[in-house]
C-alpha cells in the first residue's frame, strides 16, 4: 500500500501536472508549427527559388530497383531536414518570446516595493506611551507623532578653531 500512496502523492504534486500539461500543449503546438512551415512558409520560399518543393529535395545514393518493395531507393532527404530546421527555429523563437515575457513580469514584481511591516508589540506599546505623554503635555497626538517619527536633520557644525583665550587679568589687591 505504501508504493501506491507514494505514487498518488507524486502524481498529485503541481509540478508533475504542470509538466504533463506542457507536454500536451507542446505536442499540439508542434503540429501547428509543422503545418505553418510546410503549408505557409516553404511554398513561397520554394516559389522564389524556382518552384521547388523542399520536402521533395533529396540526394539519391542508390536508385530504386525494378521492384521498389525489394530494392527501395536510398537517399539523403535534405529538404525534409531544412523543413525541420525551420520548424525548430520557429518553436525556439516562440519559446524565447514566452520566456522573455515571463522574465519581464518577474522583474516588475521584484521592483514593486514591499508594504512596510506592521509595528511589533513593543513598538505599539511605545507609541501608546508617547501618545499618552503628549496628551499630558497638551500637544496634539498628530504633531507628537510627526515630531517623534521624523527626526529633524542635524546640520553638521564646523569644527571650532583652537584659539588661545586671553589670560584673565588678576584684580589688583585692595589695600587695607
Amino acid at each position: 500500500m505504501g508504493m501506491v500512496s507514494e505514487f498518488k502523492e507524486f502524481i498529485s504534486k503541481g509540478n508533475v501536472i504542470d509538466l504533463a500539461v506542457g507536454v500536451i500543449i507542446g505536442a499540439a503546438f508542434g503540429k501547428i508549427v509543422t503545418s505553418l512551415v510546410d503549408q505557409v512558409v516553404m511554398p513561397p520560399i520554394g516559389l522564389l527559388i524556382g518552384g521547388i518543393d523542399f520536402s521533395d529535395l533529396k540526394l539519391v545514393l542508390k536508385a530504386a530497383g525494378d521492384d521498389p518493395a525489394k530494392a527501395p531507393e536510398v537517399a539523403i532527404q535534405y529538404g525534409a531536414f531544412i523543413n525541420t530546421a525551420i520548424q525548430f527555429l520557429i518553436v525556439a523563437f516562440v519559446i524565447f518570446l514566452v520566456v522573455k515575457a515571463i522574465n519581464s513580469l518577474r522583474r516588475k514584481e521584484a521592483e514593486t516595493p514591499a508594504a512596510p511591516a506592521a509595528p511589533t508589540t513593543s513598538e505599539a506599546l511605545l507609541m501608546e506611551i508617547r501618545d499618552a505623554l503628549t496628551v499630558r503635555q497638551g500637544m496634539p497626538k498628530a504633531a507628537a507623532a510627526q515630531t517623534v517619527a521624523t527626526p529633524k536633520p542635524t546640520a553638521a557644525k564646523p569644527a571650532a578653531k583652537a584659539t588661545p583665550k586671553p589670560a584673565a587679568k588678576k584684580a589688583p589687591a585692595k589695600k587695607k
